[in-house]
């Protein structure tokens, strides 16, 4: 009884004008990735990667955070090639897809960031830009964007100066910390003035045009991600 009624959905989508998002969930394949990873990493590294997640989720950031039905802080920040970027412009064009990704180091946000681009056509068809932030400094950001094939504007927020206005940073647990040493600098990618012990959520908002944050997606667990999916209805009901 469902596979008419799906493809009756198809249909409907189609006949808009939309293309269908991909059939693979953003969430398989992430978790694709952890089962790999899960296998390689012994019972000591997963209990500390645990014990980040639950203290990031004790901290009570996700609550905290800019949350749907809040207005979204404004902001100016600049793109790989120095461009200035301001929110409150860009919704002049249309709502905004935002999502904040960790940096290029972190293998789930580069799955997720080439997940979005893949509905990066059907966002524009309905008029939505999608930008990507991270503390990540310009060269970084743009090693980012060559490395996923990316056609969306990546922004570099220096200091999570922009992310604390959305109050989603978090103090990343010290032993967490010691194991990100072992395989990259944070400096190296964030800049010399960055904390070491500080980054973002893995957070995501649709804002409408008046500003207002429609839909927001926030988790304590870095390998969470909003569903491309998901991103494309939210949009979609706006018009």
């Amino acid at each position: 009884m469902k596979q008419p009624f799906a493809i009756s959905i198809l249909s409907m989508i189609a006949s808009l004008g939309f293309a269908e998002p991909t059939d693979t969930s953003l969430a398989d394949k992430i978790a694709e990735r952890k089962a790999a990873s899960s296998k390689k990493a012994n019972p000591e590294k997963k209990a500390i990667y645990k014990k980040g997640i639950d203290m990031v989720a004790e901290s009570g950031i996700v609550e905290n955070a800019i949350q749907e039905g809040d207005m979204a802080p404004d902001f100016t920040l600049k793109n790989h090639l120095g461009e200035e970027v301001t929110l409150s412009e860009q919704l002049k064009k249309g709502p905004v897809v935002l999502t904040w990704y960790r940096g290029g180091w972190c293998p789930y946000c580069n799955i997720q960031l080439a997940a979005y681009q893949e509905i990066l056509p059907d966002l524009k068809e309905l008029n939505a830009q999608l930008i990507a932030i991270s503390p990540e400094v310009p060269d970084k950001s743009l090693d980012t964007i060559e490395s996923n094939k990316l056609a969306f504007t990546v922004l570099s927020d220096l200091n999570l100066t922009v992310a604390k206005q959305y109050n989603i940073v978090f103090k990343l647990y010290s032993e967490v910390g010691k194991i990100y040493k072992g395989f990259f600098d944070i400096k190296e990618y964030n800049g010399e003035e960055a904390a070491e012990d500080e980054l973002p959520l893995a957070a995501t908002y649709v804002i409408n045009t008046d500003g207002k944050v429609v839909y927001s997606f926030l988790d304590a667990d870095y390998t969470a991600r909003a569903e491309p999916a998901k991103i494309f209805e939210v949009v979609k009901s706006l018009k």
